[in-house]
This record gives C-alpha cells, structure tokens and sequence, in this order.
C-alpha cells in the first residue's frame, strides 16, 4: 500500500519581504522534493512565493481561502486546489487544524495567529524570520530556523510518524 503523504502548511505575510519570498519559494521546494503537499492561505505574498516553489518542484497545493468564491477572494496562479471557506480570518484554525506541522516565514498578526493556533493544537511550528515570543503561562519551546533548509529538516524531526 501507497504511503501518504505529508500536509505542510506555509504560513506568512500576504505582502511579505524580498528575503521571505525567496525563503518561501525555497520552502515550497524542498517540501515537494520531499513528497509533502503544501497547504497555505492561497494568496498572495509568502503564501503565493511557497505555493509557486512547491509547484514547479512537482509538487501539489491546496490553498484554505477567506472568502466564499473566487471572486472574493482569488487564489494565486499556483494553487492547485483553492478551498474557499467564507470564514475570512477564521480559516486561520482551519491551516492550523489540517497540517501536520507549520513553518512561519516572516508575517503579521495573522501568521501569529496561525502559530497560536498550531501551538494550541500541539502541532509541531518552526520559525524562520518569523515572531519571537516567550509564552508565560507555560514553556514552549518554538525552534527558529535561519535558513530554508533548517526549517524543512527541523520540522520534519518533529512530525509524528505517519499512520
């Protein structure tokens, strides 16, 4: 019997900086070199740069989006199955639930809540160029990574085995 694959999800700045586009583009590759399927907000930004590296590494991608329809809200050109939710933000838990692990380049309050939500969920979350954050009511270690690479093979440590 076929293994299955892993769900991954890539989370960051829909605007996101030169450096964390290349390191999302480089994340979304090495993912798929790995046989895993990228899951992410499928827009724009960090999301769209992973999306885009994971597709032309031969990868699949499914893309969890805010609105109810493409018209509110497209995904990018290399999702390859657009999830339209209507939840807006609340599809934030949604990539958290469904991926096995997050990696977080760079992003705002919605990466943040992402990471929370992962957190919460007990799901393995690595950093790259991302929050750095103490929690106060219980350590949590959260690993930064420094480069693509680090944060692919750190994550992957920390995955449950498949079942």
């Amino acid at each position: 019997m076929p293994q299955r694959r892993r769900l991954i999800g890539v989370i960051g700045s829909s605007i996101g900086t030169e450096r964390h586009l290349r390191l999302a583009y480089e994340v979304g590759q090495l993912l798929a070199q790995r046989g895993a399927v990228l899951l992410c907000g499928g827009m724009t930004g960090v999301m769209q740069a992973a999306a885009q590296g994971a597709r032309e590494a031969g990868g699949l991608t499914i893309g969890i989006l805010p609105g109810a329809n493409a018209f509110e809200s497209p995904p990018n050109d290399y999702i390859e199955i657009p999830l339209f939710t209507g939840m807006r933000e609340g599809r934030n838990y949604l990539i958290a639930c469904a991926s096995e692990g997050l990696i977080a380049i760079g992003g705002g309050y919605g990466t943040l809540s992402e990471i929370a939500l992962g957190l919460r969920l007990g799901k393995p979350v690595v950093l790259l160029e991302s929050w750095r954050f103490e929690i106060a009511e219980e350590p949590v270690e959260v690993p930064t990574a420094c480069t693509a690479a680090e944060a692919v093979e750190m994550l992957w440590q920390r995955l449950p085995p498949l079942r």
